[in-house]
């Protein structure tokens, strides 16, 4: 054994270890260090136990060492460590015990030496005296040499004295659990009626809230069975309607075979209904994923000039009739917007193509406006139509999934009912409301209120997204 005198953070003891005899003189040391430290009983013969069973594992390991080091930062601690020569590892089932009985055992590998870091907190008055790491390497010199007989008679008199802390702990236990049941009787009869009159009182609240416990599961089975039906039906659907999309637009490519008018106009209905069923089967996929929060959020600064430029010519070429207008705002009196590029799209070209759709004469508008300044600003886009407008006791229903407003005009557009609730769910998970009002004869209007930037919403990987939006 090697002593070498320093301040704390310094080595107190290097041993060499090469005989059981060296591995008992460690368990002694580190005993009488830990008690001089002012560590419980318990704590000590942990400590020591743990490094009686690390140094009898590494026994036969070349220039096997152990270093104590007082320790006061990052806090106070006994650190002990193994260091050998050699690629021999520990086994698992030694690291295993020592890491239950200390606060930490950590094995690092690799360099010149390999090494075992074992650290066990001590009372930062004991670490912090300014005696103390004499103290400690004082008890460290007590135990130079020790025999199996030695470490035999030390190990019984841990045990004796712990079975002894243990007898008398659980004789104050059981005086307190006397007294404790001696004071509360009173209380245990009060609580013993109270419990009954509470039972008699609240039988029907249980039962109640019994029958609420399973119509909400019944519904949340409902709603994944859905979610799960329309993932499947949508993802088999859309191998099929694309391949017709797909065949169809090579039939009517240049090059391809020369086609009559007449089969020319069959192959572009066929390609036009192919499109449309995409557009639904889309449409079903993307509800379904925003109903189950697998849209994951992607905040950034929207070019809203770029984005309604695109959007705006899409839809004048798909939905505009003849004597409708589609209003949108100046380029340059756009304010600056943070939010989710894909779902802000998702959620105007829903609004706008239903209001082009049921708008025969007349204006569908955008207006888009700021409310507040800097981070508190919130942002407002307003969709106006001048269409056939919405009866006042449907308004409650326009929000429902696969409902649709019944009336004339309904034969000559038909749709899937998903719009206005996936709008709706879009909105709520970018954190922001949408509200709807309407006149029948007069037409609709729709405000998306959105927040100035990030909210808590569930997210999954952007993979998901990127395939739900393909």
């Amino acid at each position: 054994m090697v002593t070498s005198p320093g301040p704390a953070n310094q080595p107190l003891t290097v041993l060499d270890l090469a005989t059981e005899q060296d591995v008992f003189a460690l368990r002694r040391s580190a005993q009488s260090a830990a008690e001089a430290l002012g560590l419980e009983r318990q704590d000590q013969v942990r400590l020591a136990t743990a490094l009686s069973e690390l140094g009898r594992d590494r026994i036969g390991c070349d220039r096997l060492t152990a270093t104590f080091t007082l320790r006061t930062e990052p806090h106070h601690a006994l650190v002990v460590t193994f260091e050998w020569t050699g690629d021999t590892a520990p086994t698992a089932e030694s690291l295993a015990l020592a890491s239950r009985l200390v606060h930490r055992a950590r094995y690092e590998p690799g360099g010149p030496r390999n090494r075992i870091t074992v650290e066990q907190p001590v009372p930062m008055y004991g670490a912090a005296h300014p005696a103390a790491y004499h103290t400690v390497r004082d008890a460290l010199r007590r135990h130079t040499s020790a025999t199996l007989t030695d470490d035999l008679r030390s190990q019984t008199r841990d045990l004796i004295a712990t079975l002894e802390e243990t007898r008398a702990q659980r004789e104050e236990l059981r005086r307190l659990n006397e007294e404790l049941e001696e004071t509360n009787q009173g209380v245990l009869a009060l609580y013993t009626e109270l419990s009954r009159e509470l039972e008699q009182t609240n039988s029907g609240v249980v039962a109640l809230h019994t029958e609420l416990d399973d119509k909400t599961r019944q519904l949340r089975e409902s709603s994944e069975a859905k979610v799960r039906l329309w993932n499947t039906v949508s993802h088999e659907l859309r191998s099929p309607v694309n391949a017709v999309v797909a065949l169809s637009r090579l039939l009517t490519a240049p090059g391809s075979a020369s086609l009559d008018n007449e089969q020319r106009r069959q192959i572009s209905l066929i390609a036009s209904s192919g499109h449309t069923l995409l557009a639904l089967v889309n449409d079903l996929l993307d509800v379904a994923q925003a109903e189950s929060g697998q849209l994951s959020m992607s905040w950034t600064e929207v070019d809203l000039r770029m984005l309604l430029a695109q959007l705006t010519g899409v839809l004048r070429s798909t939905y505009m009739a003849p004597d409708v207008s589609l209003l949108t705002p100046d380029p340059h009196t756009l304010p600056r917007v943070i939010t989710d590029e894909v779902l802000l799209t998702r959620i105007l070209r829903n609004l706008l193509s239903n209001a082009l759709k049921f708008t025969e004469k007349g204006e569908v508008r955008l207006t888009v406006t700021q409310d507040g300044m800097g981070a508190d600003a919130r942002t407002t886009f307003t969709v106006s139509d001048t269409g056939v407008g919405i009866a006042e006791h449907e308004l409650s229903r326009v929000f429902e999934e696969f409902y649709q407003v019944p009336g004339p005009h309904q034969r000559e557009h038909r749709g899937t009912g998903l719009g206005l609730p996936y709008a709706r769910t879009l909105t709520e998970l970018l954190g922001g409301s949408l509200t709807l009002t309407s006149l029948p004869g007069t037409g609709t209007r729709i405000r998306v209120t959105l927040p100035p930037g990030p909210t808590s919403t569930p997210s999954t990987p952007a993979s998901e997204k990127q395939e739900a939006d393909s």
